[in-house]
C-alpha cells in the first residue's frame, strides 16, 4: 500500500512566529536529557515495541484505544529481571533490547532516562511509581527484591492474598499513583497468585499554546465507515509543526517548555489501512521530519476534545511477539524470582486519556501477575445430557456396536 515515509510538503504560513513580538515570551526551549549511546539505543528499540504492541492491539480494536509503551516496557523490564534461559531471552527479544546489551546496561539506561524525564519540565507533572506486592510466605529470592529496590525503587510489600485488604492495597496504590484516573486494576486475586509486578505512569501537561474554550464548536467527524457526526472541536492558531507523508498528515502540539508534545497522525485513508504499515522505522522517519523543524510555528488547528478509559489483557498480542514460554506453566523459567515454580498468567494495561482546551491528563497502569504452576487435579468428566456411545474392537478399530441414549431412564 502507501509508503509511510513523509513527503516534505509544509503549508509556507505554518512556520511563522508563534508569540506576537509586545507578547511576553514564555521558556519554550526543550530542556537537554543526555543519554549514553546505550540508552539513546533502548529508547529507539523500546519505541519499535512500543509501535508493534499498538498496531497489534489495534488490529483487533475497531474502538477508542490507549496503551502505554514506557508503562508496559518498564514492568515487563522489571520481570526480565527475573526471568532466565529461553524465557530470558525470548522477553528480551519481544521488548528489542540489543543482544548484546546485558541486564545491567538496561537497567542502567532505564535509570538514567527516568531520572532525567521526571525533571524535564516543572510546567508539566510526570510521576512513575514501580511495585512489587507478593503473597506472604512465598520465599521471593532476596538478589531479586534487591534490584527492584535499588533500580527501580519499587515499593516492595507482602501481603495476605486470601484477605480482601490485600486486592483494596493493590488497587490504591493504581489510585494514588494515578492521582486517581485508575482507581481499580484487579477486580479479584487467584488463588495461585504468588506475585503482582506493577508499575503506574501518570502525566499531566498544559498546552504551550492553549485553545480558547469560546471557540469549541460541534463540527463534522467523518468515520471510516462512511458515516457523519458533529462533535465538540477545538479550534486555534497555536504552535505546531507539520509535516505530510504519502498516506498521512502529522501535527506536533507542544506542553509546557515543548519538552513534551502530542504527535497526531492524520491517515489519508482508513485506520486499519495506516496501522497495516506502521511500524517504529515510519515513527522515526515522522518524528524525524517533525525535528527538522527546530522552532514551533502558528497553525490553524481544528481537533476534537476526547476522554476515555481503556483496558486490555495483552497476553495475545505479547506471545505473537515472542514473549511465548513466560506464559507457560511448563516452559516458564522465572528462577531468578524464586526456587518455586511459576510462570506469568497475565499482562495487562489500564489507560486514562483526557484531552481538552488547556492540555493533556494520561494515566496508564500495567499489572503483571504470576501465579504457581498448579497442580494437575483429577480429571471430571459429566455424562449429563443424552449421548451417544459405541463398542469397537480397539486394535482394528471395527466398529461393534453404536447406539444413543436420549432418556436413560
Amino acid at each position: 500500500m502507501k509508503n509511510l515515509l513523509p513527503t516534505l510538503l509544509i503549508l509556507p504560513l505554518v512556520f511563522l512566529g508563534g508569540c506576537k513580538k509586545d507578547d511576553p515570551i514564555p521558556n519554550h526551549t526543550p530542556k537537554v536529557i543526555e543519554l549514553t549511546t546505550k540508552s539513546a539505543e533502548v529508547i529507539s528499540n523500546s519505541n519499535d515495541f512500543g509501535i508493534e504492541l499498538f498496531t497489534k492491539t489495534a488490529a483487533e480494536e475497531n474502538k477508542n484505544l490507549m496503551l502505554s509503551p514506557l508503562s508496559a516496557s518498564t514492568a515487563l523490564t522489571m520481570l526480565l529481571n527475573g526471568c532466565a534461559g529461553e524465557t530470558y531471552t525470548q522477553l528480551k527479544s519481544t521488548l528489542k533490547y540489543p543482544e548484546d546489551m546485558s541486564i545491567v546496561e538496561v537497567n542502567e539506561a532505564y535509570n538514567s532516562l527516568v531520572g532525567q524525564l521526571l525533571q524535564a519540565d516543572p510546567k508539566v507533572k510526570l510521576a512513575l511509581a514501580n511495585a512489587i506486592f507478593y503473597r506472604n510466605g512465598f520465599s521471593v529470592k532476596p538478589s531479586f527484591l534487591s534490584t527492584m529496590d535499588n533500580d527501580f525503587d519499587a515499593l516492595i510489600q507482602g501481603l495476605d492474598f486470601g484477605s480482601p485488604s490485600a486486592l483494596t492495597t493493590i488497587n490504591k496504590w493504581a489510585s494514588d499513583n494515578t492521582f486517581g484516573k485508575i482507581p481499580k486494576v484487579l477486580d479479584g486475586i487467584s488463588s495461585n497468585a504468588v506475585m503482582f509486578l506493577m508499575n503506574a505512569l501518570y502525566f499531566k501537561g498544559d498546552w504551550s499554546y492553549q485553545f480558547d474554550k469560546s471557540l469549541t464548536n460541534n463540527r463534522p467527524f467523518y468515520f471510516d465507515n462512511g458515516t457523519t457526526a458533529n462533535v465538540p472541536t477545538m479550534q486555534g492558531d497555536v504552535g505546531a509543526r507539520v509535516v505530510y507523508g504519502n498516506s498521512y498528515k502529522a501535527i506536533e502540539l507542544p506542553y509546557g517548555r515543548t519538552n513534551f508534545t502530542m504527535v497526531l497522525i492524520v491517515p489519508n485513508e482508513t485506520l486499519q489501512d495506516f496501522n497495516t504499515d506502521f511500524s517504529g522505522g515510519a515513527w522515526q522517519s515522522i518524528t524525524s521530519s517533525l525535528d527538522s523543524y527546530p522552532e514551533f510555528g502558528t497553525a490553524e488547528v481544528y481537533m476534537p476534545k476526547f476522554k476515555f478509559s481503556y483496558e486490555k489483557i495483552l497476553n495475545d498480542q505479547l506471545k505473537s511477539m515472542g514473549m511465548n514460554d513466560a506464559f507457560d506453566e511448563l516452559l516458564a523459567d522465572l528462577s531468578g524470582i524464586a526456587d518455586a515454580s511459576i510462570f506469568v498468567s497475565f499482562v495487562k494495561q489500564n489507560t486514562f486519556v483526557d484531552v481538552n482546551e488547556e492540555g493533556t491528563e494520561a494515566a496508564a497502569v500495567t499489572t503483571i501477575g504470576v501465579e504457581l504452576t498448579s497442580t494437575p487435579g483429577p480429571v471430571i468428566f459429566r455424562v449429563d445430557k443424552p449421548f451417544v456411545f459405541a463398542i469397537r474392537e480397539r486394535t482394528t478399530n471395527t466398529l461393534m456396536f453404536i447406539g444413543q441414549v436420549a432418556d436413560p431412564r
